[in-house]
């Protein structure tokens, strides 16, 4: 675990997907989360996580992230120093992916506190990149819930269909893919 951590704080930024395209507008606001692997795949992770926790989860874990995504867009547009960002995103990744694949269950008040973590990080990279926030954070909040959306109605159908073990396969996936994302 030690060295996972060290490998996240060591991971050089440029092998994600923040590298400072501003926020132009909506439409570029809502390009933004569908062209970065590490955006992408932990949004539908969480997603999975709601749906495989079931209840209150499927809209609590969405919720507290796209919250404090927009609010951590507004502290990185307003300049505030947040260390140790990317290597939270990829942790996001990572961590999100893993709890799908061993389907934990960990107490909805921790799993909803990780995701507001998790999202504020992801809001802080995207309000850094400079540009005008509004109509940008508008449309990166937009996208970021419908891929929350698409990793529920995936994992909800998953269970229903195959008995969960296809769900945990994805979080598998997920996960390494967050691991290669790491060694990048």
């Amino acid at each position: 675990m030690r060295r996972l951590l060290l490998a996240l704080i060591l991971t050089p930024s440029a092998a994600l997907a923040h590298p400072g395209h501003g926020g132009a507008g909506l439409w570029d606001g809502m390009a933004h989360p569908l062209g970065g692997a590490d955006h992408l795949l932990a949004m539908v992770a969480l997603g999975l996580l709601a749906a495989q926790l079931g209840g209150r989860a499927m809209l609590a874990l969405p919720m507290a992230f796209v919250a404090a995504m927009v609010l951590g867009a507004g502290l990185g547009a307003g300049g505030v120093a947040l260390a140790g960002v990317e290597p939270m995103i990829l942790a996001s990744v990572v961590v999100l992916g893993a709890l799908v694949a061993l389907a934990l269950r960990p107490h909805l008040g921790l799993v909803v506190a990780m995701a507001a973590l998790f999202g504020a990080a992801h809001g802080w990279a995207h309000g850094a990149e400079g540009g005008t926030l509004g109509a940008y954070a508008l449309g990166f909040a937009t996208t970021t819930a419908l891929l929350h959306g698409a990793g529920i109605a995936l994992g909800v159908a998953l269970e229903r269909a195959l008995t969960g073990w296809p769900l945990r396969a994805m979080g598998g996936a997920t996960t390494v893919a967050g691991l290669a994302l790491v060694l990048a």
